[in-house]
């Protein structure tokens, strides 16, 4: 064989051969898709190393003021995993004593024995997934955890791991709790009610991906998709309104002993829901937030609703306040029904005006002017209530919100008592926040805007979507007939059934209504809602507001006494401290300037206050050379009038007057201690002033 035909038939050789190689290649790669793929990407699955899901921190929910009243907060559980890889038995028992010591200083119910003796049973057993302790742990606790002994050897050696669980905490505990929401235990399924769940696609973020990947001989995690936190929510909520609406409804709901109730306090221009409070009574007798009634619960108004009726009445010009109407004796005889007011058994009221039948809340008074004039044309009286919206559903941005039902004249249920019923709050059931929504027209001179929750959608601070006032009706009823309608409700509480809401630092407008809600069994006490709705100041309206108490057990069901007394709480404290209020306390108009209530006290800092708001004062037997530290003070027509109060370390002072700082401070400064109650100034101590006293007594003081 020559040369040349040695060397083609070797690269035959080596061409053939690798065609054969080839081939075989594919045939292999053809078998293993085809055949045994589904094997191996589930082996894969299980030893995937990359596109791990990271989640993001959910956001907050804040005050209207940045004070977080939801938060996300991480727990963890710790584990063990005794058949880790690089897991030693020698190396655990050369840690394990050290490392029950500084375990046991973590779980202090637990000994370090106890904690010893319980890693080896696991090691023992050769647990993988081995609970050390069920209590949760703070984040700062895991990573002291994480630096024990024998954990600082790695996860690989030591198999520790930690469990982590989402909590939502809620820092100013049960505030606004169910209008605030929740969100699931499973962190993933996010928000389960209230504005955890509205908006919780704001609030959840969006997860990122991490990869693992070998570099260097080591695993490390490198970012994909960076993970996004979730947004924060801005609310309407006013935690200092919210701290008082919610103390005054649970100190009226323990006192009468009631099965629940609620309170909502809105701004009257902007609609914003400044506060909201929901509590039942649990079966050992604590109140607590269960269910959002003020917004969910479709009940009768009761004689709220006469107002409406009677708005009607005046916009078509069939009556007018002074219209002249006879309720008799107080039980009428209507349709084969016996229709009652609340004083039939003292012989009724008799002839009233219509105005009056307001204020004396007279079912017999505004259902005979309703039927009077609409008892053969009913659907005009319906009509009229749907122009005004009364029916008008709102997306109040709480799942699970109620809505109004005013049955029409076409509808089943409709009978021929329907009118008179309806015309004083029966036959129609209404959710509080929209009877508060009608009232809150009133005072908003007509105009008649939509409650709500949220103010804005925030991104490390800043404002990414604002929410506004969202006006349902430009104007419930003409000016004309809104002026008369709120004479009408400061009338209800100047002279008529909520003689007690009334205040003496402002006008305070509304209307009680008493619905009976459980018509009960023969000798069983029948359960009542007691409602007042209403506004204030009544001559410049910054605040409307409804509280509802449901079934109260002591005391006579009133609710003038009861619901207006908690309105009137709030009322008063909001009205305090409140800046809308209060936004030129000192007019330059002498004629119309207020001397404010001055506390007795700290002469230096009475002046030093007064100056900055340029109130007038003058001092009485001041001594420039010996000054006295203490004063009282005396508010006049047109100035403050501050005296020398003279404090000797002999004998008891006199603190009345005085605000609780000074007070405490004058009688622990002469040796005396001090136990308070109530809030505001002191208004009464325990010993009198001027008697001598021993050291270290003690001394009570009762603010008002």
């Amino acid at each position: 064989m020559s040369v040349k035909k040695g060397i083609i038939v070797r690269f035959f050789i080596v061409y053939a051969f690798a065609f054969l190689m080839l081939f075989l290649i594919l045939g292999a790669a053809v078998r293993t898709i085809a055949c045994d793929g589904e094997r191996w990407r589930q082996e894969g699955a299980r030893y995937k190393r990359d596109s791990l899901v990271i989640s993001p921190n959910r956001g907050n929910i804040l005050a209207c003021d940045g004070k977080l009243l939801a938060s996300t907060i991480p727990s963890y559980t710790l584990f063990m995993d005794f058949k880790a890889d690089g897991m030693n038995k020698d190396t655990l028992y050369k840690y394990v004593d050290s490392l029950s010591i500084c375990l046991s200083r973590i779980y202090t119910d637990k000994s370090a024995g106890f904690l010893k003796k319980h890693i080896l049973e696991g090691f023992s057993r050769g647990k993988r997934w081995y609970r050390i302790d069920a209590r949760k742990l703070t984040y700062n606790e895991k990573k002291e955890i994480e630096n024990f002994p024998f954990y600082r050897l790695g996860r690989n050696k030591s198999g520790y791991s930690f469990y982590e669980q989402v909590s939502r905490k809620k820092p100013l505990g049960s505030l606004a709790s169910r209008t605030i929401g929740n969100i699931y235990a499973e962190s993933d399924k996010g928000g389960s009610c209230g504005l955890e769940m509205q908006y919780d696609s704001y609030l959840r973020g969006k997860s990122g991906v991490i990869s693992k990947q070998k570099i260097a001989g080591r695993f490390r995690s490198v970012n994909l998709i960076d993970p996004e936190d979730g947004y924060d929510v801005k609310t309407t909520i006013d935690v200092n309104i919210q701290d008082i609406t919610e103390s005054a409804l649970l100190n009226k709901l323990m006192e009468v002993e009631a099965d629940r109730g609620c309170a909502v306090v809105m701004e009257t221009e902007t609609g914003e829901v400044k506060a909201i409070s929901n509590l039942q009574r649990r079966e050992d007798g604590n109140y607590v937030e269960r269910q959002n009634f003020a917004v969910s619960s479709e009940t009768e108004p009761g004689s709220t609703f006469k107002v409406a009726s009677v708005m009607v009445a005046l916009e078509d010009g069939v009556a007018d306040t002074s219209y002249r109407v006879d309720t008799g004796n107080g039980i009428w005889d209507y349709k084969g029904v016996k229709l009652k007011d609340h004083n039939w058994n003292k012989g009724g009221y008799g002839t009233i005006s219509m105005k009056q039948a307001i204020a004396y809340s007279s079912n017999i008074g505004v259902a005979k002017v309703i039927d009077t004039y609409y008892g053969d044309n009913p659907s005009r009286f319906v009509d009229r209530l749907y122009e005004m919206k009364l029916n008008e559903p709102m997306d109040l941005e709480i799942p699970g919100a109620g809505k109004p039902k005013i049955k029409y004249t076409s509808s089943s249920n409709w009978s021929g008592t329907s009118l008179a019923w309806m015309s004083f709050g029966y036959e129609t059931q209404i959710p509080p926040i929209y009877m508060l929504t009608f009232y809150n027209a009133i005072a908003n001179n007509g105009k008649m805007i939509k409650p709500y929750f949220v103010k804005a959608i925030c991104k490390d601070g800043v404002e990414k979507k604002k929410f506004s006032t969202s006006v349902i009706n430009p104007s419930v009823c003409s000016p004309k007939t809104l002026k008369k309608v709120k004479e009408m409700l400061v009338g209800v509480v100047e002279f008529g059934t909520a003689r007690n809401v009334h205040s003496d630092h402002f006008l305070i407008a509304g209307k009680t209504g008493t619905a009976q809600v459980d018509y009960g069994k023969r000798g069983v006490r029948k359960s009542h809602q007691l409602t007042f709705c209403g506004f204030f100041p009544a001559d410049d309206p910054k605040y409307s507001m409804i509280v509802v108490v449901w079934s109260p057990q002591k005391g006579y069901p009133s609710a003038g006494a009861i619901s207006g007394g908690v309105f009137k709480t709030i009322a008063e404290r909001v009205y305090a401290q409140s800046p809308l209020i209060h936004t030129d306390p000192f007019s330059s108009d002498v004629d119309n300037c207020k001397i404010p209530i001055t506390k007795d006290g700290d002469l230096q800092s009475l002046k030093l206050v007064m100056d900055d708001l340029s109130i007038p004062y003058q001092e009485k037997d001041a001594d420039k050379k010996h000054p006295c530290r203490w004063a009282f003070s005396e508010g006049r027509k047109n100035d403050v009038l501050l005296k020398p109060h003279k404090i000797s370390g002999n004998y008891m002072p006199d603190v009345r007057g005085m605000g609780a700082k000074d007070a405490i401070y004058v009688l622990e400064n002469i040796g005396l201690q001090v136990n308070l109650s109530g809030r505001g100034r002191v208004a009464s101590q325990s010993r009198n002033p001027g008697d001598r006293f021993t050291p270290n007594e003690t001394v009570v003081l009762e603010l008002k």
